[in-house]
């Protein structure tokens, strides 16, 4: 009888591991959600300010449903469309990036990349991720720099260690942004300073967010943080949410808006659109664009 029952116990939990395996895989990571959050950082008075918020595709030439849902994001009119990286993850992927994000090229835009838009993935041990000392490993070279020109291309300002002032939504927008912490691509010195006073409102883009990164832009004054790399935990418990970040970043701040510690700074992590190809699922953490409402504080 005992024997019937560890069996029994070890066959149901084989099933439901089976088929927690098979809803991440086949169905929560093709769930795209659209988040909604408002952000006071504007004037008094001031109008309000829709930026939608896109990361980590890791789109392939094969995700057809990922890049028309992104597509049809253009429907949502926003002021701004700020992408902060990982974008393809296949050398071929250049024309599906495109594929998604051609509707929205006719608002104002700004990017910048992360380290899975210049090198393609590589299996890895997801246990590795637990481990803060883990080396980063390279796949093949991604055409990154076919991907910039398209982007440049149609008018979007390329924020990997730059800085900028653009026009959204009738008003003068600032911009600062580097490339990606992650494998120490970034140089905010090059494009460190005080925030622009005269400006509708400051915005730092970084694809990782490290805190060494995030503290500076926080002290130059920069009022919205923006960034991705997360992928919000990616595989998150319920009632612990994200077990790992894979950066310097505390985990209850894995995704969502939050407020930057010791600063009047907002940060915004996306929890990102895709996953890396090597480990295609998600669970209690679905994929996500966000549209940011800045309102007055």
């Amino acid at each position: 009888m005992r024997t019937r029952t560890v069996f029994r116990l070890a066959a149901g939990t084989v099933t439901i591991a089976a088929a927690t395996l098979g809803y991440a895989w086949l169905i929560e990571r093709n769930i795209f959600l659209l988040r909604r959050y408002d952000v006071p950082v504007l004037d008094p008075d001031a109008e309000p300010l829709r930026i939608l918020h896109l990361s980590d595709m890791h789109v392939t030439p094969g995700r057809r449903r990922l890049q028309d849902w992104v597509a049809s994001l253009a429907g949502l009119d926003p002021d701004l469309v700020v992408v902060t990286g990982d974008n393809i993850a296949h050398p071929d992927a250049v024309p599906a990036a495109v594929h998604a994000l051609q509707p929205l090229f006719s608002y104002p835009g700004a990017f910048v990349f992360g380290s899975n838009d210049y090198r393609g993935p590589v299996w890895k041990n997801p246990f590795g991720y637990f481990n803060p000392d883990h080396r980063y490993r390279q796949g093949v070279e991604l055409p990154a720099d076919d991907l910039r020109d398209v982007l440049v291309g149609v008018g979007w300002a390329d924020l990997n260690n730059a800085h900028t002032v653009l026009a959204a939504g009738g008003r003068r927008v600032e911009l600062v942004g580097v490339d990606d912490p992650h494998v120490e691509r970034d140089d905010y010195g090059t494009v460190a300073g005080p925030a622009d006073p005269d400006v509708a409102v400051s915005i730092g883009l970084s694809h990782t967010p490290e805190p060494r990164v995030l503290d500076q832009m926080a002290a130059d004054g920069f009022a919205l943080l923006l960034a991705g790399h997360t992928h919000g935990g990616q595989v998150r418990v319920p009632g612990v949410g994200a077990l790992v970040t894979n950066c310097g970043l505390n985990r209850r701040m894995a995704r969502g808006l939050h407020r930057w510690p010791d600063s009047s700074s907002w940060l915004h992590v996306s929890a990102g659109l895709g996953t890396h190809p090597t480990a295609p699922v998600r669970f209690a953490c679905p994929p996500e664009a966000s549209i940011l409402t800045l309102i007055p504080r």
